[in-house]
Parts: structure tokens; C-alpha cells; sequence
């Protein structure tokens, strides 16, 4: 069976020099031109972070909301650590968007849940709470659950829930790759209907040919039920192991999708 995978672009991250000073500068064609190829490399939804801008955060993201809407029809993932910002601007919203993210640290979650509870978006989990980063695997799906039933005791439908198991570098911990690995895996089979998010590229902070490491990580972590995923769609190699990933796992009937790519040159030999 083909899962319903979904690719989160990452690209428009105030953290991003050039993004930093486009949205600054209100660069409606550089905004446009980044939104356009993302959809084009395959994300089915935007991520949008402005929180860099620190008092100007909540007024770019008024205006680049709308501007990435007129551009592509697609849902917003508001990537903010600002629950005014998430209140004034889910409003605007036309599509169903995300938000990312709520923990499970008591301040966070109370601030987030009534706003949550309002707009009814989606929602980002990140496996923190009070007692800080998980460690293990076991760690990551204690919060994981915890957090499951907190939400859907708040009204939050499991199937709008989608698990962050938090990666963090294996240059500070060989083991924490493989401790995200097992967590996913047992998330997804110990929640029916729950979803699982990661961003990549914390896996190889620190290390060198850090592409290798988030592109292999990928793989990895499809294969242990993954249903979607915060990268850049730009980076060709990242898209293509995606597409023959799932390939691979039998969810790609008559190898149609991955057979397209070809075809469209999304697929090239190294």
C-alpha cells in the first residue's frame, strides 16, 4: 500500500541569508521564485519561519502568507515559536495549515493548545517536555504518547497529529540516529492513524559531506514508516532517493511514479 507522503519545504527560513533579506525588503519575485521551485521539486506544503525578524515576524508574515497563496495552491506549515504570531496568522490561512510546533513542555503546550483548539489546524509534536531533549528511543516515544493523548483528549483529530521524534546530531551521540530510527518505528505501530515528521539535517551537524549523511538518514528513516518530511525539494539527489526509496518498499505500483521522474529528469545517475 502507497503511504500518503508529505514533502514540507523548508526553503523559506528567515535563518537563510538571502531569504533573510528578501523578506526584509518585502522581494515579492524572489519570494515567488522560491515558492515556484519548491512546488516544482515536489513539496506538497511550505513551510514559512520569519522568527529571526523578532518584532517584525508577525507583520512579514501577513504579508508573505498571501503572496506564497496567490503563488501556489498548496497548505502553510507556520514554523514560529510565537503563539501570537500562530494566532493572528492562521486566520489567514485557506488551506488547512500545520503548525510547528507544540511540545509537551507544560508553558508551550498551555499557551498553543486554546489557538490550536480554535483554528483546528494541523499540528507538529515535538517529543520535549519539562524534563528537556529525549535521549533514547524509549524517551522520545514516552513523550510521543503522552503528548498523543494529551492532544487528542483536547479535541485534536490523531490523524492531524504529526510526531517529531526531534533528531539530533550523531557527531555528539553515534547512538541518536538509531534511537529516532526505532522511535518512528514504534509510533507508528503503536498509534494507528498518527503521522511522522523530521526535519534531516540536524543528523550530521558537525561532520563533514553532511549531505551524504541527511541522504542516507532519509532512506532510513522511510523505511521505518516515515510518512513525512521537512528538506529542501531543490536538492535533486534528496528528491530522487525519496521517489526510489518508496519505490523500493512496494509502494509505488508498476514503479509509475519512479518510472515519471526518469522521464522528467528528476532521476540522474551519479
Amino acid at each position: 500500500m502507497e503511504r500518503n507522503l508529505l514533502v514540507i519545504g523548508e526553503r523559506i527560513n528567515s535563518t537563510r541569508k538571502g531569504i533573510q533579506e528578501a523578506l526584509q525588503k518585502r522581494d515579492e519575485a524572489f519570494i515567488t521564485e522560491e515558492v515556484k521551485a519548491q512546488i516544482e521539486g515536489g513539496a506538497h506544503v511550505i513551510d514559512l519561519n520569519a522568527a529571526t525578524l523578532m518584532e517584525g515576524e508577525i507583520e512579514c508574515l501577513k504579508w508573505l502568507v498571501p503572496l506564497v497563496q496567490k503563488v501556489a495552491d498548496v497548505p502553510i506549515c507556520l514554523d514560529s515559536p510565537n503563539p501570537k504570531a500562530m494566532e493572528e496568522i492562521l486566520p489567514l490561512c485557506e488551506k488547512k495549515p500545520i503548525v510547528n510546533s507544540i511540545t509537551g513542555e507544560s508553558e508551550r503546550y498551555e499557551s498553543l493548545i486554546p489557538i490550536i483548539k480554535e483554528h483546528k489546524p494541523k499540528v507538529i509534536a515535538l517529543t520535549i517536555d519539562d524534563s528537556g531533549m529525549p535521549s533514547t528511543a524509549e524517551d522520545r516515544v514516552r513523550i510521543a504518547t503522552d503528548l498523543i493523548q494529551k492532544l487528542t483528549a483536547d479535541g485534536v483529530s490523531i490523524e492531524d497529529i504529526y510526531v517529531d521524534p526531534v533528531v539530533t546530531p550523531v557527531s555528539t551521540d553515534v547512538s541518536s540516529g538509531k534511537a529516532v530510527l526505532d522511535a518512528i518505528e514504534t509510533i507508528m505501530e503503536k498509534f494507528p492513524g498518527v503521522h511522522t515528521v523530521c526535519g534531516l539535517s540536524n543528523i550530521s551537524f558537525g561532520l563533514p559531506k553532511r549531505k551524504q549523511i541527511n541522504q542516507i538518514f532519509l532512506v532510513l528513516a522511510l523505511s521505518k514508516g516515515l510518512d513525512a518530511v521537512i528538506l529542501d525539494p531543490c536538492d535533486k539527489r534528496m528528491m530522487a532517493n525519496l521517489i526510489t526509496t518508496l519505490m523500493l518498499l512496494g509502494e509505488d505500483e508498476f514503479c509509475m511514479n519512479y518510472i515519471n521522474a526518469c522521464n522528467e529528469g528528476k532521476i540522474e545517475v551519479a
